[in-house]
C-alpha cells in the first residue's frame, strides 16, 4: 500500500499540521513516510500545501506530480490540484469558499463541510481534523490509536489538553463526509 496525498489551502487553516499529524501517525504505525511542505513567505493567509506519502515500502522520492488523494481547502488549490488527481483517485474538499466545484468524472469526489460544522460547534481550532476524519473514513491508512500517538508527537506538550477535541473532530469528519458524485 502506498498513498500519495496533497493537502492544500490557505496558511492558517492547519494544512501543514494536518499533514504532519498524518505523517507522524504513519511513522508510529511503522510505515514509510514522506512529509514535504510548500508555502509562500506570507504563510498565514497565503497558500500552503504539503505532500504526504504513507507506504508499506520504501519511498523512492518525496516529489510527486500526480496524487492518489487531494484534500482541498480553498478555490486556488482546487484550481491548481484537481487535475493532478490520478484517474480513479480521491478528491476531498471543504465547500466553504469554493465557487467552482470539481467537475471530473474519472475520480471519486467527496465533500466535508468542516468549516460550517466547526463554526456551529465552536471548534474552529480543530477544523482541519474534521477534514482529516472525513479522509480517514474513506481511506483508513493509519489506525485510530496511531492518530492519537501522532497527535501526541506533533502537538507541543502544552497543547496535549486539546488532543480529545482533535479526536472528537476526527470522529465528526467521519460522520459528515458525503459523496458529491451521487448529487449530480
Amino acid at each position: 500500500m502506498t498513498e500519495e496525498i496533497i493537502i492544500a489551502g490557505f496558511g492558517g487553516q492547519g494544512v501543514l499540521s494536518m499533514g504532519k499529524i498524518l505523517a507522524y501517525s504513519g511513522v508510529m504505525q511503522n510505515k514509510e513516510v514522506s512529509w514535504m511542505p510548500s508555502y509562500g513567505p506570507e504563510m498565514r493567509g497565503g497558500t500552503a500545501n504539503v505532500t504526504v506519502i504513507v507506504s508499506d515500502e520504501r519511498i523512492s522520492s518525496p516529489v510527486v506530480n500526480s496524487f492518489d488523494t487531494a484534500i482541498i481547502l480553498n478555490q486556488q488549490s482546487m484550481d491548481k490540484f484537481e487535475g493532478n488527481v490520478k484517474p480513479g483517485g480521491l478528491l476531498v474538499y471543504d465547500g466553504n469558499g469554493i465557487t467552482k466545484h470539481p467537475t471530473r468524472k474519472d475520480i471519486n469526489i467527496y465533500r466535508v463541510d468542516a468549516n460550517d460544522e466547526a463554526s456551529k460547534r465552536g471548534m474552529l481550532k480543530v477544523f482541519n481534523m474534521i477534514i482529516l476524519g472525513g479522509f480517514l473514513k474513506l481511506k483508513p491508512i493509519v489506525a485510530p490509536e496511531f492518530i492519537h500517538k501522532g497527535l501526541e508527537k506533533s502537538l507541543p506538550k502544552r497543547h496535549h489538553g486539546l488532543i480529545p477535541d482533535n479526536e472528537k473532530a476526527i470522529d465528526i469528519g467521519k460522520e459528515i463526509i458525503y459523496p458529491v458524485n451521487l448529487l449530480n
